[in-house]
């Protein structure tokens, strides 16, 4: 079985930075051979909307058939509220907090991130985990792209 993967803005853009680029790179390598499965919200597509050309580019190499496209539906928004008010994110980190709670809500494998402060952060996933089990819903793997390729 393919691992699912839930890709934030972060892995796209960061196939141009240097820091970043090799192992994003090699992820979506993986998406593009169908090693992997991609999976992509509407939240992420709105996001990369003002994207360089560039990096919307990376998303268009991935084949239809090797990705995956969820919403931020009402049970999504209900839980990213739940994570402000357990205090797992503050408000002004709404959008990590629905980009965790679409991948939650739709059962993910894994989420993959860049972002170290507010998602792939030991403390906060525990807070993340700790209110999805609080309401009922699974724990949640979040991982740098480092971490599944």
């Amino acid at each position: 079985m393919k691992l699912k993967i839930y890709a934030d803005t972060s892995v796209l853009g960061g196939c141009f930075d240097d820091e970043f680029m090799e192992p994003s790179k090699q992820l979506i390598d993986d998406f593009k051979i169908g090693e992997k499965i991609l999976v992509i919200s509407d939240l992420t597509l709105r996001e990369i909307e003002n994207a360089p050309q560039k990096v919307k580019d990376v998303l268009e190499s991935i084949p239809v058939e090797f990705r995956d496209y969820v919403i931020l539906d009402d049970e999504a928004k209900h839980l990213a509220q739940r994570y402000i008010e357990e205090r797992a994110v503050s408000l002004r980190s709404l959008v990590d907090a629905q980009h965790i709670a679409i991948a939650t809500i739709n059962r993910v494998d894994v989420l993959v991130s860049w972002n170290f402060k507010d998602i792939v952060n030991l403390r906060m996933i525990q807070l993340f985990n700790a209110t999805n089990l609080k309401y009922g819903h699974p724990l949640i793997e979040i991982r740098s792209p480092i971490e599944v390729i």
